[in-house]
């Protein structure tokens, strides 16, 4: 379904939503036969939003894609990531505030540690946290090539953003340098078409000189670029679904593609009573709540399935304060999994609750992937989830005559 065919049905209501969204919820058993992070975690809240409500499992993009966070939280909003579509430059851009213009070529950048042989050892640089990557960010906005003004500003720890203002328009199809693991040499950078040659002729002169600049740092020696891109101009989400949208997120990014569907935000600490006291303090100003949560994705990039474990349960605790707030209808789930077993985003689909306004419970008694697979809405991409949300909160009307 279009998104203008969704914004015919949207009607007003007084009705208010939170998505909770614990990134990188799903996971896998360590051990054949095994729990789940989500399901070895004591998650007594969870599970009993789950016995008034429904479940089921969400597919981020499609069967056997594994989703990048852009996309994730796209879909989350009800935009198909298949159609929809831009990359992180963009979104760490407006993460931080960035004064971006039509035109402008975005790229997020990480610092990274390469080894002797020129590899990547590491893809983070031990995830250099801010006061030390400042300065580097500082060298590297220093460095001027002909052909465009280039931006480089801290977005947090060790990632960055680079944009480049080109004296002639530029096109943004151009291949990531990271390889996605360690052990291989960056990427070369590459157009990948016609109008992105004269974008990557820039982007390599960058790059040399970035080298150059960082030859002889202990940790962050290099640097790494992934999604280059330029603004869209897409329908807003409250043009969509008539609703006024906060978004609340500790990092940048997820702020990022709040903004670019027209959602307000704000920034707090990455505690998940810091979200809740942004939802407490807003409530009478918005009629949709975007909480992001980090750390389930931060723990299973680590490969810690404990702290997975502990950080899930983190989150729960905070479900009655999220209730007393008064929300008519709360969905909880995750952007994309990502299992400790692979230490990376994964394919597998994701758990949903969705709990309260005019709906039926099932008979899931817990909160985790096996029940949420038998749950009554079975298996949905991503997308469909956010016209399932209004339909429950009484915010759209019948289709057709």
């Amino acid at each position: 379904m279009d998104l203008s065919d969704i914004a015919a049905l949207a009607r007003p209501s007084d009705s208010k939503v939170v998505l909770l969204v614990l990134d990188g919820l799903g996971g896998v058993p360590i051990e054949p036969g095994g729990a789940t992070e989500l399901e070895a975690a004591a998650t007594p809240h969870l599970d009993a939003l789950v016995r008034t409500g429904t479940c089921g499992l969400h597919v981020p993009v499609a069967p056997g894609v594994t989703p990048g966070s852009g996309p994730g939280h796209l879909a989350l909003f009800g935009y198909d990531p298949l159609r929809y579509r831009t990359g992180r430059g963009v979104l760490a851009a407006l993460g931080i505030g960035f004064d971006l213009r039509s035109g402008d070529v975005a790229a997020r950048g990480n610092f990274c540690t390469l080894d002797g042989s020129g590899s990547v050892s590491d893809r983070r640089a031990g995830r250099i946290p801010s006061d030390e990557s400042a300065p580097l960010v500082e060298l590297l906005d220093n460095i001027e090539i002909d052909g465009a003004d280039v931006f480089v500003q801290q977005v947090k720890e060790h990632r960055f953003l680079l944009v480049l203002r080109p004296d002639e328009p530029l096109g943004d199809a151009v291949a990531d340098t990271d390889p996605g693991q360690v052990g291989l040499p960056a990427a070369e950078v590459r157009a990948l078409d016609e109008a992105s040659r004269p974008t990557v002729r820039l982007v390599r002169d960058w790059l040399d000189r970035a080298a150059a600049a960082l030859a002889g740092q202990p940790k962050a020696n290099g640097v790494l670029l992934r999604g280059f891109s330029r603004l869209p101009g897409w329908p807003s989400f409250e043009e969509v679904f008539g609703m006024r949208a906060l978004g609340v997120a500790a990092y940048p990014m997820y702020r990022g593609v709040a903004r670019l569907v027209g959602m307000e935000t704000v920034e707090v600490d990455e505690d998940p009573q810091s979200l809740v006291a942004e939802l407490e303090r807003r409530f009478d100003q918005f009629d949709f709540f975007f909480l992001h949560y980090k750390a389930p994705d931060k723990a299973g990039e680590d490969g810690d399935f404990d702290r997975k474990v502990q950080v899930i349960e983190a989150a729960d605790s905070v479900v009655p304060r999220i209730l007393e707030a008064g929300p008519d209808v709360v969905l909880v789930t995750g952007d994309h999994s990502t299992p400790a077993l692979l230490r990376n985003h994964s394919w597998h689909p994701v758990p949903f609750l969705l709990s309260g306004g005019a709906g039926r419970a099932d008979a899931s008694q817990s909160f985790g992937e096996t029940a949420c697979a038998s749950g009554a809405l079975g298996t949905v991409r991503g997308c469909d989830l956010m016209r399932l949300v209004a339909a429950r909160a009484g915010r759209l009307s019948k289709y057709g005559a």
